[in-house]
């Protein structure tokens, strides 16, 4: 990110398998919430072929809102064994701007992010993750913010 210009801080903040307390010490340490940080999650739509999702961990993707933000009828979630052979990035690791930069997938950040300070994304390896604006990683990744989530009331 920095030939782009995206300010970012580089953390080692791994809570994949790890206890609740574990994380609270984690979060602590880089004084973050876990809903700053969010996951990137790959879906395939009917009319485009892979998406991208970036919304807060704590949080479900709705389907249906993601295949209306982006121009699908439906989208389905990429199956865990073809994540890296469509993405380059395993389980975890996904990383917004390697996606852009080597498949120029669609990326949609969800609405929360759009006001954000700073969110949390993974930086493309297990354990490894960004400190970033997301506006700037928006503006780098030509994601459009839409409202991703699912609610109780979908």
């Amino acid at each position: 990110m920095d030939a782009h210009q995206v300010n970012y801080e580089h953390l080692e903040l791994n809570i994949l398998d790890k206890t609740d307390e574990e994380i609270t010490q984690l979060l602590d340490h880089f004084q973050v919430k876990k809903s700053d940080i969010y996951k990137t999650l790959a879906a395939h739509g009917d009319k485009t072929g892979p998406v991208v999702a970036v919304l807060p961990i704590t949080q479900h993707l709705s389907t249906k809102k993601l295949a209306s933000a982006s121009h699908n009828k439906k989208v389905k979630m990429i199956p865990m064994k073809e994540l890296e052979k469509t993405t380059g990035y395993i389980h975890g690791a996904n990383n917004p701007v390697g996606i852009w930069q080597n498949k120029k997938f669609p990326i949609y950040f969800d609405m929360t992010a759009q006001n954000a300070d700073y969110i949390i994304v993974s930086a493309g390896e297990l354990g490894q993750s960004d400190k970033v604006n997301p506006q700037q990683m928006a503006t780098l990744v030509q994601a459009d913010f839409a409202d991703l989530l699912e609610h109780n009331d979908d």
